[in-house]
């Protein structure tokens, strides 16, 4: 018998790498203002509240006006850009697969815009049967609220003690906090072990296989 029958995961950094897509993106919208674009390391850390802290990261001294024109530049190109490298993490296929062939519930939670999750899940987990998957929704405060969490929890129909929630950022676990759940860091996403080990998670994971294991031990 297991003790978690649901996981909640993060997209970006957790369960796709989609480093690669946004910096191109972002370095060329902010190429069309005359700004010095990052490196793939630089972003790690600007990443994962969604688009506009994103612009806001990248140009903290601009006035709202440009930030709001580079924002507008950056969707445009990645919209079109935001398949190209992306992909699934090592194991990361062949852990959804046994999770779900152990009848665990499944589920996404993520800071990018709503209109990009249905492609990208569909495109890279058509095989998985999640419960939802979400994405930054108007009128819903973004992560680490814990309304998009509550509300698959309850679609789930699980009890918050069966639930995990997963990702690589401070602002999952203090989701996963947030939502009352156990928090799970990976060690392969845009951020570090000592970051998710200081932010509450209760565990840190190396390798996907590892979440089976938990589940599995528990």
């Amino acid at each position: 018998m297991i003790k978690y029958k649901g996981i909640i995961f993060d997209l970006d950094g957790t369960l796709l790498d989609t480093l690669t897509d946004i910096a191109d993106s972002c370095n060329k919208a902010l190429e069309q203002f005359g700004f010095t674009g990052y490196t793939l390391e630089e972003y790690k850390v600007k990443v994962g509240s969604g688009f506009k802290v994103l612009i806001e990261r990248c140009v903290p001294k601009e006035t709202d006006d440009t930030k709001s024109l580079i924002l507008k530049a950056f969707v445009e190109i990645y919209s079109h850009n935001y398949l190209n490298k992306t992909a699934p993490y090592e194991g990361i296929i062949e852990m959804l697969d046994e999770l779900n062939s152990m009848g665990v519930k499944l589920a996404v939670n993520s800071n990018k815009r709503d209109d990009y999750i249905k492609p990208l899940t569909s495109k890279f987990f058509s095989d998985i049967p999640f419960v939802a998957a979400y994405g930054e929704r108007k009128g819903i405060e973004k992560k680490p609220d814990p309304t998009t969490s509550n509300e698959i929890i309850k679609l789930m129909g699980l009890a918050k003690e069966e639930v995990l929630y997963i990702g690589d950022s401070d602002t999952d676990i203090k989701t996963a906090i947030n939502s009352g759940v156990d928090g799970v860091g990976v060690e392969w996403g845009f951020r570090t072990p000592k970051e998710l080990r200081e932010n509450g998670a209760k565990y840190i994971v190396s390798k996907p296989s590892e979440i089976i294991e938990i589940i599995k031990e528990a």
